[in-house]
């Protein structure tokens, strides 16, 4: 296979060739061929792993920073001739992402831990690592472009639009991207595995993770039950004018926009009765809303936390394309940034999304699909 390592250089802005650079290295196929391409290419690869918590299915195939996958990051290194560490960040990740991710839906949020991952433990802390040793990049297996322009770093959509990652990175700092490395992001998936193949990679046809980490068989309600025993505490579902229709056994159960197993769907027999969709969780008093389907559009959402790309502040009101969640198309919407705050802002969609949810990202992009930043959704009504 015939790799242009001078191209693959120029177009990720990388240090001169011989110089260390440091791979965050979670065990798949993604990550070990970052790792491979840069040591071929001439630079002295370190690799590092991240141990996060204690997996109790050390055999499934679709989580990361596991045990099977510390071992095959550990063996791929091996292959490659690199040095490899393995760091142990399990309170860390338990303080900024698992109770984060329990607390979140315990408040009837719908959380994303892979975006509060890359904020604390993956962009903080494997950073601060890489500065310890004498290193200036941090390159890691995300599917996303980086570009450098005029002391400008900016983001866009990776080459493979079925694996770009960039909504995951829409809170990445500038002084972070000074940093970070993301050689993936002009490849596609088939080409990586090909890679994988060519450098004999053990990983080569490795399955992708899939679930969140620390929950390997998916069922996060009897996870966040075994963290906090109480917090499956029985409720009223009420419709979305106040007509009492069931009861719930704990909001935890349930998330905005959610059909099956609200327990008060359809009657059988009843064809003018339109299917129930939650609308709205409420943790204060502990009760569902629930109503029909375009009761769940969303024209204007409020978001917090913003974060932009560009060095300078952008303009208070402009238009940009927006997703909600990662696997979403573009969709056209109107952004205005507070003028009492610039931490909070107001999104102003041209056509309805449905299920949109406190806890979830909304990410801006511009026509040429480069991230100009982004924010967390949540509720509630403020004035801006």
């Amino acid at each position: 296979m015939n790799i242009d390592y001078q191209n693959f250089v120029k177009k990720n802005n990388l240090p001169a060739l011989g110089s260390k650079v440091v791979v965050a290295m979670s065990g798949g196929v993604d990550s070990s061929v970052t790792a491979a391409i840069l040591q071929k290419a001439g630079y002295e690869v370190i690799g590092v792993t991240m141990q996060l918590y204690e997996a109790k299915s050390k055999k499934n195939p679709k989580t990361c920073c596991s045990g099977v996958d510390i071992a095959d990051a550990r063996e791929v290194s091996k292959k490659l001739g690199i040095k490899h560490y393995v760091i142990n960040y399990k309170s860390r990740f338990r303080e900024a992402v698992i109770d984060d991710f329990v607390d979140s839906y315990l408040n009837g949020e719908t959380p994303i831990p892979c975006i509060r991952c890359n904020q604390t433990v993956k962009f903080t802390d494997l950073i601060d690592f890489t500065k310890s040793l004498n290193c200036s990049v941090l390159a890691t297996g995300h599917y996303v472009k980086r570009v450098e322009k005029k002391n400008v770093i900016n983001l866009y959509q990776a080459e493979d639009k079925f694996k770009d990652q960039s909504y995951f990175l829409f809170s990445t700092t500038q002084e972070q991207l000074k940093i970070l490395r993301f050689p993936l992001g002009h490849y596609s998936k088939t080409q990586i595995r090909e890679f994988a193949v060519f450098f004999d990679l053990k990983v080569a046809q490795k399955a992708d993770s899939q679930d969140i980490c620390f929950i390997p068989d998916g069922n996060y309600r009897k996870f966040i039950k075994k963290q906090n025993p109480d917090s499956f505490k029985e409720g009223l579902i009420e419709t979305f004018n106040g007509e009492i229709v069931g009861t719930h056994n704990g909001i935890l159960d349930y998330t905005i926009g959610q059909r099956r197993g609200i327990g008060v769907g359809g009657v059988k027999g009843k064809t003018n009765q339109k299917p129930m969709y939650v609308l709205n969780i409420d943790r204060g008093e502990n009760k569902i809303v629930v109503g029909p389907k375009e009761k769940l559009s969303k024209y204007y959402f409020y978001i917090k936390d913003l974060n932009f790309f560009a060095n300078k502040f952008p303009i208070r009101s402009f238009k940009a394309y927006i997703k909600i969640r990662s696997g979403q198309k573009l969709t056209s919407a109107k952004v205005k940034i507070s003028k009492k705050d610039n931490n909070l802002g107001t999104v102003e969609l041209f056509e309805p999304e449905f299920g949109v949810a406190p806890g979830q990202a909304c990410v801006f992009y511009d026509n040429y699909k480069k991230l100009i930043g982004g924010g967390w959704i949540y509720s509630g009504e403020k004035i801006i």
